[in-house]
C-alpha cells in the first residue's frame, strides 16, 4: 500500500513549484494583458476558470488556494477599476461560487482516486496470488518471460502459467482457456488451483493432467448450473528432471521451441491429445512425449495470442523465424524482445491474451 505523501503525489499532477507559478503568471497575464489594452473589466472575470483547471490536476488543498487567491484578484481589481457596485459584488460572488463548485468537484476526483487506487491494489495482491511475478527458480530451471492481458484492466486473463517445485523435478504449466471474461478467468483459477495441488501430490505427469482434467469437468459442471458457458482449455504440461530429460504431455497446445547453440526448433510431441475438459469426447487416453533439455539451451512456450497475431495485412507472426534471427539472443532478454517486435509487428494492442515463458537450466 501507499503512504500518505505518496498517495498524494498520485492525487497531483502539479508540485508545489509549478502550482505556485502557474497561479502568478495566469494572474500576472491576465491582469496585466488587460491594464495594457485597457479590457481589464472583460479579462480579470476570466480568472474564474484557473480554480475549475487546477481542481482537475492538483490536490483539494491548491484547488481552495486557487479559489481563495482568484476572488481576492476579481474583488480587489473590480474594486480599483470601480464601476456599479451591485456589478462588483456580483462578479465577486460568482467568483466565489465557481470556486467552491471547483473544491467540491476536486474532492469528487480524489475521492474516485483514492477508490481506483485501492481497487488497483487489491488486483495487483490477487494477481500476485494467482500469478506469481516472473522470473521463477527451482533446483532445476530459471523461468522467465512475459504476460500480458488483453484486458488490461482485470490484470488476470484466460492465459496462465505456473511452476512448481516437487520432489520428482520441476513441473511447469502453461495453458489458456477458451474465450475471455471473467468466466474464462474462473476456468484458470480453477485449472491453476487443481496444477498445484497435483503438481506436488501426483507421481507421474499423466495424473497431474488427469488432475486438470477432473478439475475442468467439475468446473463446466458449476457452469451450467450457473449459466455460463462450458469451456475447455489447452495446456502444456512439463516435468524436468536432473538428469538433462524433459516429459511433456501436450493437450491441444502450441509446442514448446528449443533454441540451443545457434539452431532453433519446435520440439516433435507427435500428435496433440484434446484439450483439457474434452476427454470424453474421444477413447484415446493422453500419453507423454520426452525430448532432450541441454545445457545452455533455452525452452521457449507460448500460447496462441504470439501465434495468432497478426499484422494489417492479416499475415501471421512468424514466431519460428524470428527466433532463428534471435538464436544468440540471452534468454532473459528474448521475452523483452519478443514482445517489442509482436508490438511492432502488429501496430497496435494485441487482441488476445499474451503469455510467454523461457525456460533455461540452473546452473
Amino acid at each position: 500500500m501507499w503512504s500518505d505523501g505518496q498517495q498524494r503525489r498520485r492525487q497531483s499532477f502539479l508540485s508545489t513549484g509549478t502550482f505556485v507559478a502557474g497561479l502568478g503568471g495566469v494572474t500576472v497575464a491576465v491582469v496585466g494583458l488587460g491594464a495594457l489594452t485597457g479590457t481589464a473589466v472583460r479579462l480579470v472575470p476570466l480568472l474564474i476558470f484557473l480554480p475549475s483547471i487546477v481542481s482537475g490536476l492538483g490536490t483539494v488543498r491548491q484547488t481552495v488556494i486557487a479559489s481563495v487567491w482568484v476572488v481576492l484578484v476579481v474583488a480587489v481589481s473590480v474594486s480599483y477599476l470601480g464601476g456599479d457596485l451591485g456589478a462588483n459584488l456580483v462578479a465577486a460572488g460568482f467568483t466565489a461560487v465557481f470556486g467552491v463548485l471547483s473544491v467540491i468537484g476536486c474532492m469528487y476526483r480524489v475521492q474516485r482516486n483514492q477508490e481506483i487506487n485501492r481497487l488497483r491494489s487489491a488486483a495487483a495482491a490477487l494477481q500476485r496470488q494467482i500469478l506469481r511475478p516472473l522470473p521463477l527458480r527451482t533446483g532445476e530451471v530459471v523461468v522467465d518471460g512475459l504476460y500480458q492481458p488483453v484486458e488490461e484492466d482485470t490484470m488476470v486473463g484466460g492465459d496462465m502459467y505456473e511452476v512448481i517445485a516437487s520432489r520428482r523435478g520441476t513441473r511447469v504449466l502453461i495453458a489458456d482457456v477458451q474465450g475471455k471474461g471473467l468466466s474464462a478467468i474462473g476456468t484458470a483459477f480453477a485449472v491453476l488451483g487443481a496444477f498445484r495441488e497435483a503438481a506436488y501430490r501426483e507421481t507421474t505427469l499423466i495424473e497431474v493432467v488427469n488432475a486438470l482434467e477432473s478439475a475442468v469437468v467439475r468446473h463446466n459442471v458449476f457452469a451450467v448450473h450457473t449459466g455460463e458457458p462450458e469451456r475447455f482449455v489447452t495446456a502444456l504440461v512439463l516435468d524436468i528432471g536432473p538428469e538433462g530429460k524433459v516429459e511433456a504431455v501436450n493437450c491441444g497446445h502450441i509446442a514448446p521451441y528449443l533454441i540451443h547453440d545457434g539452431r532453433v526448433g519446435q520440439v516433435h510431441l507427435g500428435e496433440p491429445a484434446v484439450p483439457l475438459g474434452l476427454a470424453g469426447l474421444t477413447a484415446e487416453p493422453r500419453c507423454g512425449a520426452w525430448f532432450a533439455f541441454p545445457p545452455e539451451s533455452t525452452v521457449l512456450l507460448c500460447t496462441d495470442g504470439v501465434t495468432e497475431a497478426r499484422d494489417p495485412g492479416g499475415s501471421f507472426y512468424p514466431l519460428e523465424e524470428r527466433l532463428r534471427a534471435w538464436a544468440r539472443v540471452p534468454s532473459v532478454r528474448l521475452a523483452e524482445t519478443l514482445s517489442t517486435d509482436l508490438h511492432d509487428f502488429t501496430g497496435a494492442a494485441p487482441p488476445d491474451d499474451i503469455a510467454v515463458l523461457t525456460l533455461r537450466r540452473s546452473r
